[in-house]
């Protein structure tokens, strides 16, 4: 910490001199509690990161053909990221159930990539994301996939960004 040049109190009464002492003191305190009131939102901030925590995002698959290049409709997210409208699209046709790569497309340039495994008899199922483009070239998540009425499906679990996401 830098320290200020210190006031010449000589030729000032024993009064003036603990006034002014009184009042450098104020001072020193004044910034040191405001160093405390600025910093600590920053230090929080650092240690409760928004490009972490947990994924829940609901999905609607009524156009879903089971075929490669098949695909459903995000209608939910926590995430500003993913936006309802947004696409998975699926890269291998169902066969009795889906282990197969996907693309969580929401928009030009930016896609996350993922894999997802699903036996519809063994619920829930896992999907995974690492890495993507645009807005996803960090994303990590990974959730447990259920669903009630085999038409609307759920995600629920954690996500991460790396840090220039």
């Amino acid at each position: 910490m830098t320290q200020l040049p210190r006031p010449d109190l000589r030729g000032l009464g024993t009064s003036a001199a603990v006034t002014a002492r009184s009042f450098a003191a104020k001072v020193a305190a004044a910034v040191i509690v405001l160093a405390f009131v600025v910093g600590a939102p920053a230090a929080l901030a650092d240690s409760e990161s928004p490009r972490s925590g947990v994924l829940s995002v609901t999905k609607e698959c009524s156009q879903y053909s089971y075929l490669a290049g098949g695909y459903c409709t995000i209608t939910t997210s926590n995430l500003k990221a993913i936006k309802p409208g947004s696409l998975v699209i699926y890269t291998d046709a169902f066969d009795n159930g889906l282990n197969t790569d996907i693309v969580l497309y929401t928009g030009p340039g930016n896609s996350a990539f993922g894999h997802v495994t699903l036996d519809p008899n063994n619920l829930p199922g896992t999907v995974t994301f690492t890495g993507g483009t645009g807005k996803f070239r960090h994303f990590h998540a990974t959730a447990a996939v259920s669903t009630a009425d085999f038409v609307n499906w759920a995600w629920n679990g954690s996500y991460s960004f790396g840090p220039d996401d």
